[in-house]
Order: structure tokens, then sequence, then C-alpha cells
């Protein structure tokens, strides 16, 4: 999108605002798709928790895409928005077996990823198809909050708990329809991914009525020009045919899964927002702008690094400026930025605003939450409108009966 298509929107719809553009999702949908073309079967599954809004959930819908689904509250935005079960895989952690049997009878595909919930559902339910998720130990991922697949891990059942699986499939007759991994977001080296799936292709191994092997996502992005990223086109070609050849000696052929949700969303996602301060202090300049951690959580919590431009002043002269929020505690976007000259009321536009950015946003302060307007062929389409005071008292209950303001002596002059 261009600076001054971003300004529109915030000029129809205020600021803070997220826009997605649709074009780019749909190219990063192609080009994993394209990066895999050999594999007879191949199956896509958007994470929804990258970004949930319903209408980006329908655009998926469109592409052919499946959906991964880590609530019951995610199964059935998926069901809303058109998906069929079977083109949904749930894939919880620590959450209630009843939850598990509910998106069960749903008709969604499950994913397991712990002994007690293994025994007690096949258990229960013998004829419902499980996936596995196995834990393969190894350490990926670009934070520590984001790597999932190493030994101490809450994710997964470990592979040294192999035959532990194998023992309650064969006890309870339950059916293993496919094998499952993930290590973590932002993998940089393809060899370790790559040494990743050999440890699922030996698990594979061990069950012989498979349909699918879901090797997860994690695909690294760039964040600023000159960033690295997730070389998916060397990536597309060493696994596809690795992939083909274990499909050969398993005697049939399966689908090849994997679950993206920050490679497809994250660099269509632009968020807005306008500068309500430009405040000089001893040693630093400061935007303050009218947003916070409470819209855009990630810099704070993840260290994350987002590139901001000015787009009120694009060719602007560069100054250094520390870009941060309204929020009453450490509130930092991005210290020491060069940045076009910043005037108070210019919008900023903070890139890679697409995954994990949105739908990690809360109310914290009592403050609404932004809208989202969706850029498609050029126009841009309002998909959640911006809260108001109504939506953040709407579930509160006032229990004013109980408590009565304490009589005021007037003061003794």
């Amino acid at each position: 999108m261009r600076p001054s298509d971003l300004l529109s929107v915030a000029e129809t719809y205020g600021a803070p605002v997220y826009v997605y553009d649709s074009a780019k999702i749909t190219s990063q949908f192609e080009r994993l798709t394209r990066a895999f073309s050999s594999v007879p079967s191949l199956k896509l599954n958007y994470a929804v928790k990258a970004l949930s809004n319903l209408s980006v959930l329908r655009l998926m819908n469109s592409l052919g895409s499946g959906l991964d689904t880590v609530s019951i509250q995610e199964v059935k935005l998926g069901l809303m928005a058109g998906f069929k079960p079977e083109d949904i895989i749930f894939t919880p952690n620590g959450v209630s077996l009843e939850e598990i049997e509910e998106a069960a009878a749903l008709g969604v595909k499950i994913n397991i990823d712990n002994l007690s919930f293994l025994e007690q559902f096949g258990s229960a339910h013998p004829d419902i198809p499980v996936c596995i998720r196995i834990n393969p130990h190894v350490m990926a991922g670009g934070n520590n909050n984001i790597s999932v697949g190493h030994i101490d891990s809450k994710f997964g059942i470990s592979i040294h708990q192999i035959p532990h699986i194998l023992r309650i499939v064969e006890l309870t007759k339950m059916k293993v329809n496919g094998i499952h991994m993930h290590t973590g977001s932002d993998i940089l080296d393809i060899d370790v991914f790559l040494y990743a799936s050999e440890i699922l292709f030996d698990t594979a191994k061990h069950f012989k009525g498979l349909d699918f092997i879901d090797f997860g996502s994690g695909f690294k992005v760039p964040y600023k020009e000159g960033d690295i990223e997730t070389n998916i086109e060397e990536l597309g070609q060493k696994l596809s045919t690795r992939f083909n050849e274990f499909c050969k000696s398993y005697g049939r052929e399966l689908t090849l899964a994997f679950e993206p949700g920050k490679f497809l969303v994250s660099e269509a996602g632009y968020f807005l927002a306008k500068v309500n301060v430009v405040k000089q202090t001893t040693s630093t300049v400061f935007a303050g702008v009218d947003s916070g951690f409470n819209h855009l959580i990630r810099p704070m919590f993840y260290g994350s690094s987002h590139e901001i431009i000015n787009i009120s002043n694009p060719e602007g002269k560069e100054r250094f400026y520390s870009v941060v929020g309204y929020i009453c505690e450490t509130d930092t976007f991005g210290n020491n930025r060069r940045i076009p000259e910043i005037s108070e009321g210019d919008i900023l536009c903070f890139k890679n605003a697409g995954a994990y950015c949105f739908t990690m946003a809360s109310n914290y302060n009592s403050r609404y939450r932004p809208a989202e307007v969706l850029w498609h062929e050029g126009k841009a389409i309002l998909i959640r409108k911006r809260e108001d005071f109504d939506d953040l008292i709407r579930n509160q209950i006032d229990v004013d009966d109980l408590f009565k303001a304490p009589s005021r002596k007037p003061a003794v002059k």
C-alpha cells in the first residue's frame, strides 16, 4: 500500500486504526503454495490466533486455506466464516477435555498434545481419529516466549514417550490420522527445521493409518529493509523432495500440512496512530502517539521491532525520535528511530502489524480497542468498528445499591 492510501484510511476512519492489505495476504498464500507445488497433496491451515477477524477468515476460505485453531471460540469463528469442519484442525494446549470433546462434536480434526487426554479421549471416543502433537526437543524461534519445541516446553508429547503413545493407541484401539509438530516462530535455520522434520518422519513410521503430517510453521518474515527471512523456496524444494520420498516408503500418499499465521498476514498489516505531542527532554525527543501497548503489545512483550514511518511527511528530513504511547508506565514502540521530521498531528505507520497485534489488544487503562479496515481492490472496507464507552461497560454490572458515598460534614471555617 502507498502512504497516500494509508493516510486516506486514517482521514476516513480516524486513528488509531489497523489496516490489512488483502493483495499481500493473497500473494503470500500463493508464494507458499508454489514453494511446495511438487507435493501432490498440500494443506495450508491458517493459524487463526495471528489475526482472527471474520472478514480475514472469509478471505482465507476463498483462497482454499484450512484453519488451525487453538480455542473453541476460534473453531466457531471458522465455521461462521464458512469453513467446512473437516478443513479445521483444533490444536489447543492446556484446555479442558470438555472443550476438546465439544470441538470433536462439531466435526473438526482433533490434535492432542498430552498423554492423559490421549488416553481419556481414546477410551471414550475410539472411532474419532486424532492427530498427535510431538515435541521434537528442537530449539527454534526468535524469542523464548515463542520457542515451543524444546525439551522444557509445555507443548506436545516428548519423542522419548513414543512407547507410551503406542501403548495407549494399542489398548484403546483409537485411530491416529496425523502427526504434528511446531518448533516455534521466526525460524532462521532451514537445516534445524529439516532436522526436526526427520524426527517427525521417524515418529510417523510407527502409525500405519496416517492421512497427513503437519509440520507446524513459524516462518520468519522481514521486519525491515535487508532483514533476514526464512527462505521458503529453498525449504520447499528440500522438504518436498524428502516428503515425497517418505510417502513412497510409507506406501501411500499423505498430505503435507502447515499452519502459517505470521507468514500470511504480518506484512499485510499496518497500524496507524496520530502524534499527540513532540516532547524534547534533555537527552531525547519523544513522539507520543494516541495509542500504547494496549493496542500493539509486541514491542514491549517480545522486544519486536516494527518499522515506523511518518506517512504525513514521508519525504521530510530525518531526525531521531523515541516513539512512545500513552499508557501510564513504560510504553515504548521504538527508541532513537530515524524518522522523517514529526509534527504534532502527523500520522505514524507501524509496519508488520498484521500478526499478533490486534488479536493481543486490550482495554488496559480503560481505553477503546481500535477499528480494523481491509484494503481490498483499491478500496477501504471497515471490518470492525472502533469501540466506544458502551462497549467498555457492556458486560459490567453496576452494584450501586451496595455502596453509598459517605456523608461529608461541611468544613469548619
